[in-house]
Parts: C-alpha cells; structure tokens; sequence
C-alpha cells in the first residue's frame, strides 16, 4: 500500500467564471490527521468533494487510496467513510439495527457491536435512533462512517453544536480511530478542534493554499517572538522578544516577590489564521479596486 493516502496536484474547479479551486496541491501521508481550515468560500467543501469522488474537477490530478476519485468504482468507495455536516437522517430504528443494516453495504465490514463500542453507543444499542441526544445522533453518524472499516475518513464539521464536553468527548473518539491507523481529513470552523486532532492544518482562501504544516508552527508561531507583559506601578508594560524565559528571569530578579500580573503570549493559532485570512481579503479587495479604476 502506497504511504500517501491523498495526492492532488494543480487542483482546479470553476463556476462559471469564478474559480472556487485555484491550484491546490495537498499530499496526505497515512495515518494522519488532515485539517482543511478557511472562511465560507475559501473552497474546502468543493476540494473535499473532488477527493470524494462526488464532484468533478478541472483541471489537475487526483489520487486518493491510489485511484482517481472521478471513475473510481464501488470497491473503492468501500475503502472511504464519510461523516457529513448534517445528520443522517434515520427512521424509528433501534441503534443497533440501523449499524447492522449498514454494514451490509461493505465486504468487510466491522463488528457492528466492536462498533457501537468505539463510538460509545453500546448502552444505547436497543435505543430508537430518534430518541438520542444531538451528540450521541453524531457518534451514531461516525457509527455508519466506519462501519466498513475506512483506510480514510472524512469528516466534515463533525462538532457543530456540541457543547464543550460532548464536544471533547467526541475528540477522544476521533483520537481512538487514528490510533488504530485511520487516516482522517476534518474540515472544522473550530481552531481549538484543529490543534488539538491534526498533525498538520491547511489553510485555504480564495481557492488557495495560504499555509501548510503541523498547528504549533503553522504561519511561523513556532518562531515568533513573544510578549512578555505585566503591571509596573498601575502602568501595563510589554516587551517582545525571542528569549521570554531569559526576560522573565530579569524581570523576576527586579521585583521583591511575583512579577505583578505576568503574562507570557506567543500567536495563536486563531491570531494566525485571522492574520492569513485578512491579508487574503485585504489582496482580494485591492484586487477589485484596481480593476474598478482600471
């Protein structure tokens, strides 16, 4: 098996005359974590449909699993799960038949309990599907995701209106599947989601890569400088630097006991992002301007 899952190169796609996929080049190694993130229009959606066989592209090459999505067959397609934005919608079933049903569907599909195990549906397997809370309707839509044992999964938004707890407790799940060698490609609004599931986040507006790489160094944060700040008598002082421990150490050696409100601060991830996304709407609107006055 090849150790690239997903391959795309020169990646195109045009409504009309807007182009929604400018040039995207994406290679996603096995076994990772994959984290498409970008403003509504950035072009996630149409490039996760074009890896998913549903749209067709262009103009550039596709491979995922080592096939072309565009006239990949149904033993293709039983390699891939697929978690949509919205949920499933499922009759007045019983949990556990509603899985079971599903993985009909595959040639080698799970155990349907090893299944409703991993997604914490076991107590709920006799349960009407109607009758789950919204964050256990989501883990019964990972349930038919991975019914067939995926080498990839795709999820898409798969925390949206979670609260915080149900939504950790669905990041615990997601951490489970890439344990056991699932590759996953998540397109979430979440940053905090981003950082703590992906190996690497890729950043798309206007149909284009902005930044690639793993959450702690995306757009340079690994080597930013960091603010070092705290209170002098009423007065809020800063000072950047690349050394914030040496600056601490000299800060704490002029005070008598804890430095008043220290606060050490290097770029988010969200700090990032925004930045990425502002400089891509900032080159879009002068675009505009300049063939407004052309």
């Amino acid at each position: 098996m090849s150790a690239t899952v997903i391959e795309a190169s020169g990646l195109l796609k045009k409504y009309g005359d807007h182009l929604a996929v400018a040039g995207v080049d994406l290679a996603v190694p096995r076994g990772e974590v994959f984290s498409l993130l970008g403003p509504n229009g950035a072009g996630k959606s149409t490039t996760v449909e074009i890896l998913e066989g549903f749209r067709r592209r262009d103009g550039g090459t596709v491979r995922v699993l080592g096939a072309d999505p565009q006239s990949a067959g149904r033993a293709w397609r039983a390699r891939i799960g697929i978690v949509w934005q919205r949920e499933t919608l499922l009759p007045k079933v019983p949990v556990r038949e509603i899985v079971r049903h599903f993985a009909g569907n595959y040639p080698s599909p799970r155990g349907v309990d090893e299944t409703l195990e991993l997604v914490g549906l076991t107590g709920k397997a006799r349960a009407l599907a109607d009758s789950l809370s919204g964050g256990q309707r989501r883990r019964l839509d990972v349930a038919l995701g991975i019914i067939g044992g995926p080498e990839l999964l795709f999820l898409d938004e798969p925390t949206t209106g979670f609260d915080p707890r149900a939504r950790r407790d669905f990041w615990q799940l997601i951490r489970d599947l890439a344990g056991q060698g699932t590759t996953i490609l998540l397109t979430t609004h979440y940053l905090e989601e981003a950082e703590a599931l992906a190996d690497r986040v890729c950043v798309l507006a206007g149909g284009r890569v902005r930044a690639l790489g793993a959450p702690d160094t995306l757009g340079g944060r690994a080597t930013a400088q960091a603010t070092v700040s705290w209170s002098e008598r009423g007065v809020r002082r800063e000072i950047r630097t690349d050394e914030p421990t040496r600056a601490v150490a000299e800060l704490a050696a002029g005070f008598p006991g804890e430095v008043p409100e220290l606060r050490v601060h290097r770029p988010t991830l969200e700090e990032v992002y925004l930045g990425l996304i502002d400089e891509d709407e900032g080159a879009g609107s002068g675009g505009e301007r300049a063939e407004a006055l052309a």
